[in-house]
C-alpha cells in the first residue's frame, strides 16, 4: 500500500491506498484524530490528541499510536481505532469470557490475531485455562503494543501463552493441534485488509476442524448498525452449515464505530445455552482478576439482541 500524506497548514490527511481503491482515511490536525472513511459513510469518531507516539507502515497495515486526552493510549490500524487504554476492557474481557465461561473445561485456547495482547492477558486469568497459543500476523503491532500499551501486551509474556508471528489461516491449515476454545480477535475486514480472509467460510471451517469435542469459537462480529446485511448475516448463515449451535452477542465499546461491537459464537454442542455462564466469578475472584467490565449479568445481557437483528439473523 502507498501512504499519501498531504500537509494543509496544520492538518495532515492520511490516505492508505491499494491501486485506485481508497482503503481508509483519517485526519490528524495537530489536536484531533478523526476516524472517517467510506467503510462508515456519513459519520466520524474523533478524539483529542495530546501526543503522537508512533506512526509507521508495516507490510500489512498502517499502525498509529497516540496519547489521547480522555481515553489514554490509542492504537489505530489502517485508520480505524483498534483499542484504547480506557475502554479496551469492554472488548477484551467479553470476547474472552463469553466463550471461556460457556465451555465446561476450557483447558486449551487458540487466539488468532489479538496482537495487542489483551485477549491473551484475560484468557490467562481464567483458572481452567492451561495453555494459550497466539498467532498474530503483524510483528509491528506486537512490538508497538509492548512499547506503548504494556497493560495489554503483558498477556503475551504470561507463562501460559506461546506466541507465533504468522498468518492465522496458514497456521490452521498446517497445524493439527486442537483446542477447546478458539478466539478470533480480528481487525476489520474492509477493503482487503490483513483480516479480510478470516471473515470467510473457509476460515470458520478450519476453526471447526481444530476444535476438540464440545469446542467453542468466538470471533469479532462487526457492527449491527453498519454490517448486518453485507457481513454479519453471511457469517451466521455459513456458520449454521458447519456448527450445530450458532449465536450472536454484542456490547458497547465507546470508541468503536457506532459505540458497539458484536461476536459470532459457535459450538460443536447441539442446542448449546450460551446465555447462562457455566463458571460464575465471585466478587473476590473478579477483584483478583482485575476485571473491569465482565460479570454474570453482562454475560447474559450480551445475548439480548434488538428485534431487527433477531429477525435478520433468524436466531
Amino acid at each position: 500500500f502507498d501512504l499519501e500524506i498531504n500537509d494543509l497548514k496544520n492538518t495532515k490527511i492520511y490516505r492508505m491506498s491499494d491501486g485506485e481503491n481508497q482503503k481508509s482515511l483519517f485526519k490528524l490536525d495537530g489536536k484531533w484524530f478523526h476516524e472517517t472513511g467510506k467503510v462508515f459513510p456519513g459519520q466520524a469518531m474523533s478524539l483529542e490528541v495530546e501526543e503522537v507516539l508512533f506512526h509507521q507502515k508495516s507490510p500489512y497495515q498502517d499502525v498509529l499510536v497516540f496519547q489521547s486526552k480522555t481515553y489514554g493510549r490509542v492504537m489505530v490500524l489502517d485508520g480505524m481505532i483498534n483499542s484504547t487504554s480506557r475502554d479496551e476492557c469492554a472488548y477484551q474481557e467479553m470476547i474472552s469470557f463469553l466463550p471461556l465461561n460457556s465451555h465446561p473445561n476450557p483447558k486449551s485456547v487458540l487466539v488468532v490475531g489479538g496482537g495487542d495482547g489483551g485477549v491473551a492477558r484475560d484468557c490467562a486469568k481464567h483458572s481452567k485455562v492451561e495453555r494459550i497459543t497466539m498467532i498474530e500476523i503483524d510483528q509491528m503491532v506486537v512490538d508497538a503494543s509492548k512499547e506503548f500499551l504494556p497493560e495489554m501486551a503483558i498477556g503475551m509474556s504470561h507463562p501460559k501463552v506461546k506466541l507465533f508471528v504468522g498468518d492465522g489461516l496458514e497456521y490452521l491449515e498446517n497445524n493439527e493441534d486442537t483446542y477447546d476454545v478458539i478466539i478470533a480477535d480480528l481487525s476489520d475486514p474492509d477493503d482487503g485488509g490483513p483480516a479480510a480472509k478470516l471473515f470467510q467460510e473457509t476460515f470458520y471451517k478450519l476453526m471447526k476442524d481444530r476444535l476438540n469435542p464440545g469446542g467453542i469459537i468466538c470471533a469479532q462480529g462487526e457492527v449491527i448498525w453498519l454490517d448486518l446485511e453485507q457481513c454479519i448475516k453471511p457469517m451466521i448463515d455459513f456458520c449454521q452449515k458447519h456448527f450445530p449451535s450458532v449465536t450472536y452477542a454484542c456490547n458497547n465499546v465507546p470508541t468503536y464505530t457506532c459505540g458497539i461491537i458484536g461476536y459470532v459464537i459457535c459450538s460443536l454442542e447441539k442446542d448449546k445455552d450460551f446465555r447462562t455462564p457455566l463458571h460464575v466469578f465471585t466478587e473476590e475472584e473478579m477483584d483478583q482478576m482485575n476485571l473491569k467490565y465482565y460479570n454474570q449479568d453482562m454475560h447474559t445481557g450480551a445475548f439480548a439482541l434488538p428485534t431487527f437483528v433477531k429477525k435478520k439473523l433468524n436466531l
